[in-house]
């Protein structure tokens, strides 16, 4: 069980991109509203940064809102804000672990992770997964999950994630699909607080596929599962066609839209919200959040990053963790 009142545990992603520096610019912004630990090597921080090493998470709680709480964790090199370095690599990967144990223990309340640097951790650590989503599932022994991407004005899930475009249709099963489903409407009850989420499938071909026109997926895979879910009682429609599907009028008839692939979803929520977008994974027995951007290598260091995103991302695991806790 968490502890009452712990703080989220904020992993410090990749060295070199803007983690750091957004961290200690949404501890600016939250100050204690939002009670958060960093962890990471203090060395990575940028230099100035009013910090404070903590032994445990609760010592985050008797800090002022101006100093940022750090739970350290040695790596094997200093970072250079822009520069790669491939020895730090399996530090990035220790710290999600222990991020992780530390809210399955309840000494953390949440998990909320800054972005890593896929290629980084594969070629130094031999990360072995996609990105932290797979991760994740993988450290909590639960065989699917499933990215959400939340802002106030839409949230969307992709059943399929990170596969080529080609490859979409040979995955998109009548099983995953409802797997996919069940997971996201019962995260919007446990961890949104909503008694009957409302469903908006989006269909995987153009007009959803316009009765067998334009694609046969749609009436043959996405159909059937729709219609035995709302038979159960589910507050669900679909296959919809997807350009249809984000405009003012139609997001205001639902809660979350399930779109087919990445871009699918992604792209109108990046449009609608590109700095105030949240990655939120359900299915896991913890809370995990995480900006919806990368390391953003190129402006690293520069003082420049914008922190919005990662400012939502705590402000969302506190509330989420907060719905869990009843």
């Amino acid at each position: 069980m968490t502890a009452p009142h712990a703080p989220i545990a904020l992993s410090c992603g990749e060295p070199a991109g803007i983690g750091p520096e957004i961290a200690v610019k949404a501890r600016a912004i939250l100050g204690t509203e939002v009670p958060f630990f960093w962890m990471g090597d203090p060395r990575h921080l940028p230099p100035g940064t009013a910090s404070q090493v903590i032994h445990s998470p609760t010592e985050a709680l008797a800090l002022p809102g101006t100093v940022l709480p750090v739970l350290p964790h040695p790596f094997a090199a200093p970072a250079t804000p822009g520069q790669i370095t491939y020895a730090n690599a399996r530090g990035v990967v220790e710290v999600i672990a222990r991020c992780v144990s530390l809210v399955q223990q309840g000494q953390a309340s949440a998990l909320c992770t800054a972005p890593l640097h896929k290629k980084v951790l594969k070629d130094g650590a031999g990360f072995k997964f996609p990105g932290h989503t797979e991760y994740l599932a993988f450290l909590a022994g639960v065989e699917q999950v499933v990215m959400m991407l939340a802002a106030p004005a839409l949230r969307v899930v992709p059943v399929t994630i990170h596969i080529p475009i080609a490859e979409v249709p040979r995955a998109l099963t009548p099983a995953l699909l409802e797997q996919t489903i069940r997971l996201t409407e019962a995260g919007l009850r446990r961890d949104f607080g909503l008694k009957q989420p409302r469903l908006a499938v989006a269909g995987l071909n153009p007009h959803a596929g316009e009765g067998g026109a334009m694609g046969h997926e749609d009436a043959a895979i996405i159909a059937p599962v729709v219609a035995r879910l709302a038979a159960e009682g589910m507050a669900i429609r679909g296959p919809l066609p997807a350009d249809t599907l984000f405009h003012p009028r139609a997001r205001a008839g639902y809660d979350v839209a399930i779109c087919m692939y990445h871009d699918q979803a992604l792209i109108p929520i990046k449009t609608v919200d590109f700095d105030g977008g949240v990655n939120v994974t359900l299915g896991l027995p913890f809370v995990r959040t995480s900006p919806d951007h990368g390391t953003a290598l190129d402006i690293a260091g520069k003082g420049i990053a914008e922190p919005s995103s990662l400012v939502a991302a705590l402000r969302m695991a506190h509330q989420m963790a907060a719905a869990r806790a009843g």
